[in-house]
């Protein structure tokens, strides 16, 4: 069984910028990990993803050069750094791993699921 929890998020003016975290416990594919963002209203999103085991990393086309995701992997630790946020960017992040994603962008590759993180940007 895998557990993560996310934390970092809160509110933010437009502009700024906010660090998650995505720490990982039990038997973690430590292959991928991602994270998604729901906004209200709104289908599940892929944000961004990375390889466990060579650190490539993917971004939604509307995060690139804004986000960046990162591990630690001596803490089973996952991290998005988020800059210049804009109010479109608010929603609930969640933080996801898989045990064997090929496009790493599908909510559907994901095997286990944190419980989310609302990140809220003011205009």
């Amino acid at each position: 069984q895998v557990q993560l929890v996310e934390s970092g998020g809160g509110l933010v003016q437009a502009g700024g910028s906010l660090r998650l975290s995505c720490t990982a416990s039990g038997q973690t594919s430590r292959y991928a990990m991602g994270w998604f963002r729901q906004a209200p209203g709104k289908e599940r999103d892929f944000v961004a993803a990375i390889n466990w085991i060579d650190g490539s990393t993917y971004y939604a086309d509307s995060v690139k050069g804004r986000f960046t995701i990162s591990r630690d992997n001596a803490r089973d630790t996952m991290y998005l750094q988020m800059n210049n946020l804009k109010p479109e960017d608010t929603a609930v992040y969640f933080c996801a791993d898989s045990y064997g994603a090929t496009w790493f962008t599908k909510d559907y590759e994901y095997d286990y699921w944190g419980q989310g993180t609302q990140v809220t940007v003011s205009s």
